[in-house]
């Protein structure tokens, strides 16, 4: 039996992040397959934190399209081109990016009309290369900070460290 997911909602977000970590250790332990460290870890974020959606978009093609992955909450976009909204503009630029406002970015793809704020976080495997970007968006304004990109760059950082 899988451990229950904590809500964190109310932890400081560095320790409810080292809590994180720490169950995705155990969880994912002698396993290196990345469709089901994204669905655990998918789960594990947005059910300690209560997002509106956690997930995965996967490169499906380098440099031009990301396709969704295992993810929480309502539907998601199918496809996403490289460049294009955050999760695209993340893709290509290779870098966390935090929207405290998503009506204030350019191009903003709105998959769900209650989103406000936004996090995109560049997943990479062990060789290096751009696996997918993992997108979680709040319907709270300025939901997302350096603590949350550090503490989310943590999580994804298995990808990196497992060999597939």
């Amino acid at each position: 039996m899988e451990p229950v997911i904590p809500d964190l909602r109310r932890t400081p977000k560095a320790e409810a992040y080292n809590r994180l970590v720490e169950m995705q250790t155990v969880l994912l332990a002698g396993h290196s397959d990345a469709l089901a460290g994204m669905a655990t870890t998918s789960a594990l974020l947005h059910h300690a934190f209560g997002h509106l959606w956690t997930g995965f978009y996967r490169v499906v093609e380098p440099d031009t399209l990301l396709r969704v992955g295992p993810y929480q909450g309502s539907l998601g976009c199918l496809d996403i081109a490289f460049g294009r909204g955050v999760c695209g503009t993340a893709a290509a630029e290779r870098r966390t990016v935090v929207v405290p406002d998503v009506h204030a970015f350019p191009g903003h793809i709105a998959c769900d009309g209650r989103s406000q704020s936004e996090i995109v976080v560049p997943v990479f495997d062990a060789d290096g290369a751009l696996l997918a970007v993992l997108d979680i968006d709040s319907d709270q304004p300025a939901r997302f900070d350096d603590v949350d990109a550090a503490g989310l760059e943590w999580l994804v950082d298995w990808f990196r460290t497992t060999r597939r």
